[in-house]
């Protein structure tokens, strides 16, 4: 039976699917892979279990093999390398007077690039900073702007739902939300119901959005005026997932109405 095993490289980072072949693996075993970026050390979160087709191609990527113990301490090693270059850097930074927020740093299994993450309102002038890192590491070292959603998903952390963030454990891209979606799903309007951690539109906004439309496009809209066999009256309520709506008569009364329920597909 194909089996997968789910790696972190990072703490707290997104999760990726690997077949652990004719390893048997555990949880906290880390092992090294060839991502595209080259060689990885990655460690075992979640598994092994069964591939699910719904989820995972059939050409998942094979683990190469279990890290060594000298591998291992490379990597506590690199995690210091990082410690230590983001506070020469936010030292820098500072010295500079650039303003830019650093929001993680990268440093790659093999030594031989890292990335700082940085967001900022505009461009940022930071050709001195860049000299000033390249003489400290004596290594590549890539300097990439990301967006505040793209950093929400770097730092993580826990919704409005008291889950963790969509973006950092399972999102693989972001798709356009827009005010639209929460108004098809009759949500509150208000800024701080709807918006993210990230200080955007929830990503699962989208989620059920094409349910919902799917689910009123022949009811009617609140406000409207009909007839039903009780009276004349106007719309003033919808429960789209129940299918129904709630008309309030001229005489006051509030009549709710069941409409037909939707053909499976």
């Amino acid at each position: 039976m194909d089996r997968v095993v789910g790696i972190r490289f990072r703490k707290e980072g997104k999760i990726y699917h690997f077949d652990p072949g004719e390893y048997s693996l555990k949880r906290d075993d880390f092992v090294i892979v060839h991502t595209e970026q080259g060689m990885g050390l990655g460690q075992v979160v979640e598994g092994p279990f069964p591939r699910d087709p719904r989820v995972h191609p059939a050409d998942v990527k094979k683990i190469d093999r279990p890290a060594t113990a000298e591998e291992i301490q490379t990597h506590h090693k690199n995690l210091e390398l990082e410690q230590d270059a983001e506070h020469y850097c936010l030292e820098r930074i500072a010295a500079h007077n650039l303003e830019m927020n650093l929001v993680d740093v990268e440093y790659f299994f093999d030594g031989s690039k890292i990335i700082f993450y940085f967001t900022a309102e505009g461009r940022v002038d930071f050709r001195e900073l860049l000299k000033d890192l390249v003489r400290r590491l004596r290594t590549r070292v890539e300097l990439r702007q990301i967006g505040i959603r793209n950093q929400a998903k770097m730092v993580g952390g826990l919704g409005g739902c008291g889950r963790p963030l969509c973006c950092a454990s399972f999102l693989r891209n972001f798709h356009a939300v827009s005010i639209k979606m929460a108004k098809e799903q009759n949500l509150s309007l208000n800024p701080a119901k709807i918006s993210g951690a990230c200080g955007r539109l929830m990503c699962c906004l989208q989620y059920e959005y094409d349910s919902y439309r799917e689910l009123k496009k022949d009811m009617p809209k609140l406000g409207k005026k009909v007839e039903i066999p009780e009276g004349r009256g106007k719309v003033i309520r919808q429960n789209i997932i129940g299918r129904a709506y709630t008309v309030q008569l001229e005489d006051g009364r509030e009549i709710e109405k069941q409409m037909e329920k939707l053909p499976e597909k």
